[in-house]
């Protein structure tokens, strides 16, 4: 299995199930900064990321794992999708000449 080429906003996981998304990827300083899902920024060589057993995953549907909130504090409740109410942009205009 070939390691996943590290692409800014695509998240991964580490051997243990952690997961991180790749927030910079610098080419001259051969460095990688990941963002794990608790906010924690942390800086990698192209060395390590090689070494490494990183797997591409989705990311994570829970948003709050750098937000340092409670589930509570939502004021939504994550089990239900999310309503949209879209209007036809047309039934504001005034069709009157």
């Amino acid at each position: 299995m070939s390691l996943p080429t590290p692409s800014i906003g695509d998240w991964y996981q580490a051997p243990g199930g952690v997961l991180f998304e790749v927030v910079a990827v610098n080419d001259q300083d051969g460095t990688i900064d990941i963002q794990h899902f608790d906010g924690t920024v942390e800086e990698l060589d192209l060395d390590a990321w090689e070494e490494s057993e990183f797997q591409a995953a989705d990311p994570p549907e829970d948003y709050s794992g750098s937000l340092d909130i409670e589930r509570e504090d939502y004021r939504a409740d994550l089990e239900q999708p999310a309503k949209q109410e879209w209007s036809d942009p047309l039934d504001y205009l005034d069709r009157s000449e």
